[in-house]
């Protein structure tokens, strides 16, 4: 999908100017109050975190304080499903489409898909995002700058190849096309939540979007600054991600205080979420149960991811919601948050979830799907369709799920809580099989 040639501060600019022209108030004035009470969004992402990972989901290894006293507080969802590794669920959170239909390789976001900045900017939103970026591609894959993601603004780690560096101490960080500079021992986490307060604090005035992918607790597993004296920068070890999970709590505790301090958190959304299962070097303990990352695989610790919602005075406190999650539906809810309008023919899978956080539904989805590229690299020309290797084995996956029962499409079908690992399928339940298997025939 090509995107307008013509920048939305360029056009409002040209509106305004024209206007002025004529007598009458620039656009930004004749908005009124209208721009000062659409709600803002926040919609943090941790890298690499596991449903397991949480105390308030059960987790029994890591402390996160910030994120359980947010969930007694306000919504946790029981249901949110991600993609097995980044990219995929990058893709698909931005752009509100399965992976079959615009995933073509692994740290690249096509050129020219239409994203939730695009929509929230030309809704008025001021945008910004910053963490995380690895979606530019390569020579033989075109990816997409964030400027051309619907940014306004940003500050990320790993624009280009060439940009990669330390995302933790010492940092290599592009903030609005420069590289920045002063970062000796520094902490990236801190320079991005930094980043994140400041724009915040801007555009207090005005509506805002922020997307905010988090580079913790991606290995390598390193000292945080809150770590114990002694342990040295450079070091990487597994031993240090609990340490890392507290220090992505404490960020996230951050944000929620900035957003407080400047009085908006009546009128802000805020979201957070993670982008696929744990790293498989770390095994963590939730009730009675060890579990070992399962990042790069589709069971449950590979995609079965925390997720919370908080918005004081319109969701409900202290509510757990079990209702299905994927991440083709967050594009579809922040548009609806913001009463921003999805282009005519653009295709969106997800649905928005915005009723649930009001409580004015008790149901949005009766399944969930999940196409897994596990190629690194598909033909651009391809645009997304599947393709075959040489063995003619599918090299993809895909399954499609309810609460309980999933169904691959190469006909394994699992109780996934009973089997949580998938290590039986099942030939019960075929009432359930034959369902699955209509809604998986039909997804194209």
């Amino acid at each position: 999908m090509e995107r307008k040639n013509l920048t939305r501060r360029g056009f409002l600019g040209t509106v305004a100017a024209g206007l002025c022209s004529a007598g009458m108030a620039p656009l930004a004035q004749a908005k009124g109050s209208k721009s000062k009470t659409r709600p803002n969004v926040v919609l943090m992402m941790a890298d690499d975190l596991g449903y397991e990972c949480l105390s308030c989901n059960g987790g029994l290894s890591y402390k996160t304080p910030v994120l359980d006293h947010l969930a007694e507080m306000n919504v946790r969802f029981e249901h949110c499903y991600s993609q097995p590794v980044c990219t995929p669920s990058r893709v698909k959170i931005m752009t509100g489409q399965y992976n079959f239909r615009n995933y073509i390789s692994f740290e690249c976001l096509r050129a020219g898909e239409t994203t939730f900045g695009h929509i929230m900017q030309d809704a008025g939103y001021e945008t910004c995002i910053a963490g995380k970026w690895q979606l530019s591609g390569s020579d033989d894959y075109p990816g997409t700058l964030p400027e051309d993601a619907g940014f306004d603004e940003y500050c990320l780690w790993q624009i280009h190849a060439a940009d990669k560096g330390s995302r933790y101490w010492n940092p290599t960080l592009i903030q609005n096309g420069k590289k920045m500079e002063g970062l000796e021992g520094r902490y990236g986490p801190d320079v991005l939540y930094e980043y994140v307060s400041g724009f915040m604090e801007k555009n207090r005035h005005k509506p805002f979007f922020v997307y905010y992918p988090m580079v913790l607790p991606h290995g390598p597993h390193m000292p945080t600054p809150d770590s114990k004296e002694g342990d040295s920068k450079s070091k990487r070890h597994a031993k240090y991600f609990p340490d890392m999970v507290s220090y992505l709590d404490k960020n996230v505790g951050r944000v929620i205080a900035k957003i407080d301090e400047l009085g908006l958190r009546e009128n802000t959304l805020i979201i957070f979420i993670a982008d696929n299962g744990t790293d498989k070097k770390i095994v963590s303990k939730i009730g009675d149960r060890l579990i070992t990352g399962g990042k790069g695989t589709t069971p449950d610790a590979g995609t079965h991811v925390p997720m919370i919602v908080s918005w004081k005075g319109t969701a409900a406190s202290g509510k757990v919601i079990n209702e299905l999650i994927d991440f083709s539906d967050f594009l579809p809810t922040i548009a609806d948050v913001g009463d921003a309008k999805i282009p005519k023919g653009m295709m969106v899978d997800g649905k928005s979830f915005l009723p649930l956080i009001k409580g004015q539904t008790d149901q949005t989805k009766e399944w969930v799907f999940c196409h897994y590229n596990k190629a690194k690299h598909k033909a651009a020309a391809n645009k997304g369709k599947d393709t075959e290797n040489k063995s003619n084995k599918p090299e993809y996956t895909r399954f499609v799920r309810d609460k309980r029962y999933k169904l691959y499409s190469n006909g394994n079908f699992f109780d996934v809580p009973n089997d949580p690992e998938e290590k039986n399928p099942i030939q019960s339940a075929p009432e359930k099989r034959r369902r699955l298997q209509e809604i998986l025939d039909t997804i194209d």
